[in-house]
């Protein structure tokens, strides 16, 4: 009884084809970069062409099959890190990014808090009073009687200074008289802001003008012996208007507004 040769679906590929199959594996990796070289050990040997007839291919065997695998985990394991590495170098320029941000808003916070400090500073000082001379004390008292004023009184009060004294504004206000006043020699008036006026006699010397704006503890002239006076002293006055006759206590005066004295 003769036997045939199986064809069709059924038929196992020849050792030429699982060959020819292997090596195009190998060129497909190679393409791809997952494997550069193989050494030749690692192929499975196959029947020399002597033995065949055919031209010999490379084939692989299950060690270098598990060094590929390795090499492609290795490849994505350093993608994995080089990706996290970028996440976390992205995270902390962020971080850095909003602690600038926050630190810039922390200084201008700052100086907006100094320039608010300064402002009301400036707005105390100026809405401030002051004595008309520093560390000197009161000689002659308000309303003193006495023959050397034509009123029978004393209508402001003395401060007692040598010739040559700094006399200061005792706040701020507006130079209205600036030059002689007659008895009270050389003499200058300023109107406040709050309406009054205070007025400063028998100076040496005038160091300001009509019109100028004076603030608290300015020095506006030197204190002398000008006009009727028996000896060098500051007369300063408080009034209700820049003229003769409307003067008010000037020690009540400096008192209510806060100055020592």
């Amino acid at each position: 009884m003769a036997f045939t040769r199986a064809t069709g679906k059924h038929r196992r590929p020849s050792r030429i084809q699982r060959g020819t199959a292997r090596a195009a594996g190998v060129a497909a990796l190679a393409t791809t970069g997952v494997i550069g070289t193989v050494a030749a050990p690692a192929f499975a040997a196959e029947p020399a062409a002597e033995q065949t007839g055919l031209t010999p291919v490379v084939t692989l065997g299950d060690t270098v099959a598990q060094q590929i695998d390795a090499q492609a985990a290795a490849q994505k394991q350093a993608a994995e890190e080089a990706a996290a590495k970028k996440k976390a170098e992205e995270a902390a320029r962020e971080r850095a990014a909003e602690a600038a941000k926050k630190a810039k808003e922390a200084a201008e916070k700052a100086r907006e808090a100094k320039e608010r400090a300064a402002r009301e500073a400036e707005r105390k000082r100026l809405n401030s009073f002051v004595p008309p001379i520093s560390g000197s004390y009161v000689s002659t008292g308000y309303k003193a009687s006495s023959g050397l004023w034509s009123s029978g009184s004393h209508t402001g009060i003395d401060f007692h200074a040598a010739t040559g004294t700094s006399v200061h504004a005792v706040g701020m206000g507006e130079v209205v008289e600036a030059g002689w006043g007659g008895s009270y020699g050389n003499n200058i008036v300023i109107k406040m802001n709050d309406g009054t006026y205070t007025q400063y006699g028998h100076l040496s010397s005038i160091g300001v003008s009509v019109g100028q704006k004076v603030t608290p503890g300015q020095q506006i002239g030197l204190s002398g012996a000008t006009g009727n006076v028996t000896g060098p002293h500051l007369h300063f006055e408080a009034r209700t208007s820049p003229e003769y006759g409307s003067d008010i206590d000037p020690l009540a005066y400096l008192r209510s507004h806060g100055v020592n004295v």
